[in-house]
């Protein structure tokens, strides 16, 4: 399966960082490049939450809290 990209390819940074800013918070050991050690719960857990996050500040920012 490919890889999907953003569609604004200047995203692709800030994701990236994003991913990691995740993955630190959740404990889960990610790190730039070959990252096949690890569970596909952990990669889920980064994902998952990475979408709970962006759901939320646009919720926040939809009803004018931020």
């Amino acid at each position: 399966m490919a890889r999907r990209r953003p569609e604004i390819p200047e995203a692709q940074e800030a994701l990236d960082r994003f991913k990691y800013e995740v993955a630190n918070e959740l404990g889960v050991p990610l790190k730039k490049g070959y990252n096949g050690d690890l569970t596909s719960y952990q990669n889920g857990s980064v994902g998952g939450y990475m979408v709970k996050k962006m759901i939320q500040n646009e919720q926040k920012r939809m009803a004018g809290m931020k």
